[in-house]
């Protein structure tokens, strides 16, 4: 060996990969498979012997009442938000995500529709008509700035306008004094 070239000694370690190599994968995943089998069937054995069945046993009943729970969960939240038409207001895992489904999720969905409840309420309160008033006096500003096309129209009808919320639109500059420069 010590005089075979290199080429020579990584050929025949190729060959004899190639020919051994594919055998001894068939018969790992064999082993593989054996191993599987007999720890499946271990496991309940030793689990009882060690009396780790009632804590398993717990967990998979906490599990299952866990997917019940988040099923139960999905069903209900969407079938509110389509009777309430709030189908926009579900959690993104609500809506699109079955099994990833949360408590955080149905929080997060019923503190938008309270959310919602609660500005509906707050229109009701001065400060929620004080609110009102003035995003409708913006759109009127808006509507007057769209709809006209002089200049000198849009600023009276503007100061016509926003003079009943306390703004003058045009501020009579006359009576200023004029600061002079040294």
């Amino acid at each position: 060996m010590a005089n075979m070239p290199k080429y020579k000694v990584e050929h025949y370690e190729k060959k004899i990969s190639r020919h051994f190599d594919p055998l001894i994968k068939e018969q790992e995943l064999l082993v593989k498979q054996f191993e599987a089998d007999a720890t499946k069937k271990i496991v309940d054995k030793l689990a009882k012997r060690m009396g780790a069945d009632k804590i398993i046993n717990q967990m998979r009943t906490a599990e299952e009442r866990m997917r019940i729970a988040k099923r139960d969960a999905r069903i209900f939240f969407t079938k509110k938000a389509e009777k309430e038409k709030k189908e926009e207001a579900l959690a993104y895992n609500v809506k699109h995500r079955e099994n990833e489904i949360n408590l955080e999720d149905c929080m997060k969905t019923m503190e938008d529709w309270a959310q919602e409840l609660v500005d509906r309420e707050i229109r009701k309160r001065p400060e929620g008509k004080q609110l009102a008033q003035l995003e409708a006096v913006k759109q009127k500003s808006m509507d007057i700035v769209y709809e006209n096309g002089d200049d000198e129209a849009i600023a009276k009808a503007l100061d016509s306008c926003t003079k009943k919320i306390g703004i003058a639109w045009v501020v009579d500059t006359s009576n200023i004094k004029h600061i002079a420069s040294k």
